[in-house]
């Protein structure tokens, strides 16, 4: 078995700015919890700027794209507006995601083959402005087609039913959807994608989903910011490198 390349992590400081809008000021900062996440060891840091800004600000993403030393993945709805945003703040990646105002978090997959017509040119634009594009999907083999017809070179499979059924202890349902995203990152790399995954990943699964030589990047936010009040947010960063290394490393063993 040829060697998996290496995994990279990404964290989502959306939920630091949660916790500073609660009260409407400037504190705590995204953009130091940022820094802090590289410093532990962070790959990347991802920020969904929503059409309602309930978390990250205008500001917060430009601030971040100048200060902090690696790749900026922009979460970010495709409207007109985002992408103007994007185009101007000119960010490593934009991670194209649906978008509800009524939700608490991204609910689902984008439904690339439903929306394909209007993807087409905002992946293009975004393509020839420098940016990979990454669209985030559920495991399913329409999806991943057309992602790769689309001409977008990244996408991230959502996790989050496989993750919500792991916590439940719902096995039957965790094993489906598993293999759901086992066949989903097969198919994905042999039509040429690049693959990465998030939504719901927590110390365990994100072990777990490390052993999949296809997926090279794991995107997680929510649970790492809930685990930083209580160990901090650079211990935290270390404990999910440490978990997602153990699992690349039963690759090695497998090999």
């Amino acid at each position: 078995m040829p060697k998996a390349p290496p995994l990279r992590l990404g964290v989502n400081v959306d939920h630091v700015a949660t916790l500073r809008n609660a009260r409407g000021g400037d504190r705590p900062d995204p953009v130091r919890a940022a820094l802090l996440a590289i410093e532990a060891g962070a790959d990347g840091i991802t920020a969904h700027l929503r059409e309602d800004r309930r978390h990250i600000r205008d500001e917060d993403m430009a601030r971040l794209k100048a200060e902090i030393s690696k790749p900026l993945n922009f979460e970010m709805a495709a409207t007109a507006d985002m992408l103007a945003i994007a185009l101007r703040t000119k960010p490593h990646a934009v991670c194209l995601v649906p978008e509800r105002r009524e939700e608490l978090t991204t609910e689902g997959g984008l439904d690339v083959v439903g929306q394909h017509n209007t993807l087409a040119p905002f992946i293009a634009r975004l393509n020839d402005a420098g940016v990979r594009v990454s669209l985030f999907i559920a495991a399913d083999p329409a999806q991943i087609d057309m992602a790769a017809k689309l001409r977008a070179p990244v996408i991230e499979i959502h996790t989050g039913a496989w993750c919500d059924a792991v916590v439940d202890g719902d096995k039957a349902k965790a094993d489906a959807e598993w293999q759901r995203i086992v066949t989903g990152a097969t198919l994905a790399r042999s039509a040429g994608l690049e693959v990465h995954a998030g939504h719901g990943l927590d110390y365990v699964t994100a072990e777990t989903i490390a052993a999949l030589p296809e997926i090279v990047e794991l995107n997680i936010g929510y649970y790492m910011m809930g685990e930083a009040l209580f160990v901090g947010l650079a211990q935290t960063v270390r404990t999910m490198r440490a978990a997602m290394d153990r699992g690349r490393a039963k690759l090695e063993h497998i090999a």
